[in-house]
């Protein structure tokens, strides 16, 4: 009897260990084949965005957030990984719903959702104002007033945004952003008043322009997201899984920190 008892024990823990381990087991199954169906999990990010990824010099290699959370993924559910560079948002959108990549990384906005279907961020893109350095302008609310011109770049979330917000300011749509030189000549020379972007861009800038500064508040903050084809809303489930567990696990602020970028931070568990 007490060896059955002890065999009996034994059984029913087995089976409890099943219990806990098969949903886990089973939801990254599901979520391999639904995130990479080729095998090899493909994504594509903005590959001008130093705040998703920059590129070492001489090589094809790139580091920061959006490189690892891709590797993070790939872990999690046990495939290799692919990283694209896109040339902008529309590549990006274009890539996932023409199913040439798995996923996209790209900072929300209502604009882009009607296109693709958003996961939970990840981290929080803070936005900031670049100005001359002798400008009036002390805070963001400062800027919208008549005859304010503010520079943007189309189809950008800090362009969409401002667009929607300042009501007195003009903004200024450009197709590309400036190089920085180009910048501080247009903001010296009054072509605009202000810039809008985000603040890890802005404070480059005036870290080599002495005749530039950035506003000490942030005029907006975004999140940093993944992306799906439009109506994939079992990819979007599995995605808000794994990056509360990269969240929760500490490997998003390693990542940041590592990065060491500026005017950024973790996004808050989506649950």
């Amino acid at each position: 009897m007490r060896m059955a008892n002890r065999l009996g024990v034994i059984a029913m823990l087995w089976t409890a260990i099943w219990v806990l381990c098969a949903p886990a087991a089973v939801f990254a199954a599901d979520a391999k084949a639904d995130l990479a169906p080729t095998g090899t999990l493909r994504g594509i990010f903005l590959g001008r965005n130093p705040v998703q990824a920059t590129r070492t010099a001489g090589t094809s290699e790139y580091s920061g957030p959006v490189p690892d959370m891709l590797k993070e993924l790939a872990r999690q559910i046990g495939v290799p990984y692919k990283l694209i560079p896109g040339e902008n948002a529309a590549a990006v959108m274009d890539a996932v719903n023409g199913h040439t990549a798995d996923i996209g990384f790209l900072a929300y906005d209502e604009t882009r959702a009607r296109v693709v279907d958003f996961s939970a961020p990840f981290y929080l893109m803070f936005n900031a104002y670049l100005v001359r350095a002798d400008s009036p302008f002390q805070n963001s609310s400062d800027i919208d007033r008549p005859g304010a011109k503010v520079g943007a770049t189309t189809g950008q979330t800090q362009q969409i945004f401002l667009s929607e917000t300042l009501k007195r300011a003009k903004v200024i749509l450009m197709k590309e952003t400036p190089p920085e030189t180009e910048m501080a000549r247009m903001l010296q020379s009054g072509e605009i008043d202000a810039f809008g972007q985000n603040r890890e861009r802005s404070e480059a800038a005036a870290k080599k322009f002495t005749t530039l500064r950035v506003l000490k508040d942030n005029f907006s903050s975004v999140g940093q997201s993944i992306v799906v084809a439009k109506g994939e809303t079992a990819k979007s489930a599995h995605l808000n899984r794994l990056i509360d567990e990269a969240i929760a696990s500490g490997a998003v602020q390693a990542s940041l920190d590592r990065a060491k970028l500026v005017g950024i931070g973790v996004a808050p568990l989506s649950k």
